[in-house]
């Protein structure tokens, strides 16, 4: 949704702008189309997304500053860079096109590799170690939680089974292992059985959820007024946690309902500008199916 993006984040030319989530560039390509005398913090924990797109930004260099860490980390980055307030904030989250279309990454059940899928290569826990190591209650609750599968005690106990006569190593393998767990009249309904178990893993070996709903928090806080920042999510578990963190600030009272009169001095901090999320346009979908299940936040500061 790169129209609505750079529409909603209404960029004004001289502005600084902060895109925490740089992966091949395109949204930032955008954004610094719109600028003049503007900046833009390009964040990114993956050290090769960095260095595809800053070959691929390189007309804006006198734009752009790059940043190889988590934008979860943004108070420090922006202390770093000596910047005080933002004019827009954009975080496109979960795994890029540009990491999926790198096979060797092993973050996509479509293309045969390694079983890696970390976002930043210099960790240590990769979806080998989840695959392989992690006990079976716990496989089954990061497929439970984060890939929200019904089945995700069976394809918990299918792994573990699998894994114990042979490590399991690549992503073919494990996709492998996951759509028999299904059963064969229901087992292509939704579409790719092993959608939700690479999901999940993912989302565990990146700790994508964790912290997010603070970092939220932190960046919005970090906008001028009338700064806006927009959220791109791709499931449920991502949305629900950028809407509770709008409605949050946007909320000029957090006491509980039965209290007389408010005791919690808080104030209201930004306005949600998208009451429903934005989502793609069949003419989007079509040119690209990896945008379907997309949703679009904004709030603008006040």
């Amino acid at each position: 949704m790169p129209n609505e993006v750079i529409s909603g984040l209404d960029i004004k030319a001289d502005g600084v702008y902060f895109d925490g989530t740089l992966g091949g560039g395109g949204h930032s390509e955008l954004i610094l189309s719109k600028l003049t005398s503007g900046k833009l913090i390009a964040v990114d924990k993956d050290a090769d997304a960095l260095m595809f797109a800053a070959e691929r930004l390189s007309p804006f260099h006198d734009k752009v500053i790059f940043a190889h860490d988590d934008f979860k980390n943004a108070e420090k980055i922006l202390a770093g860079f000596q910047v005080k307030a933002l004019d827009g904030v954009l975080l496109d989250l979960g795994v890029s096109s540009y990491q999926l279309d790198n096979a060797e990454r092993g973050f996509s059940y479509m293309k045969d590799a390694p079983l890696d899928m970390r976002m930043d290569a210099s960790q240590y826990l990769t979806a080998f170690n989840v695959v392989n190591e992690y006990p079976l209650a716990e496989l089954s609750r990061v497929i439970s939680d984060y890939g929200e599968d019904k089945l995700a005690r069976r394809i918990a106990e299918r792994i573990v089974k699998a894994r114990d006569k042979k490590t399991i190593a690549t992503t073919a393998e494990l996709a492998e292992i996951v759509t028999a767990a299904y059963p064969a009249a229901t087992r292509f309904k939704y579409g790719n059985p092993a959608k939700r178990t690479f999901q999940a893993i993912r989302i565990e070996v990146n700790e994508e959820l964790s912290g997010l709903y603070d970092a939220v928090l932190s960046l919005a806080r970090s906008l001028k007024v009338g700064g806006r920042m927009a959220v791109i999510s791709f499931h449920s578990l991502e949305d629900r946690i950028i809407k509770n963190a709008f409605k949050y600030l946007e909320s000029p009272c957090v006491c509980p309902p039965n209290m007389p009169v408010c005791t919690c001095g808080k104030t209201a901090q930004a306005k949600v500008l998208t009451k429903k999320p934005i989502t793609p346009t069949k003419e989007e979908m079509k040119a690209n199916s990896r945008a379907e299940s997309a949703k679009l936040r904004i709030i603008e500061r006040i």
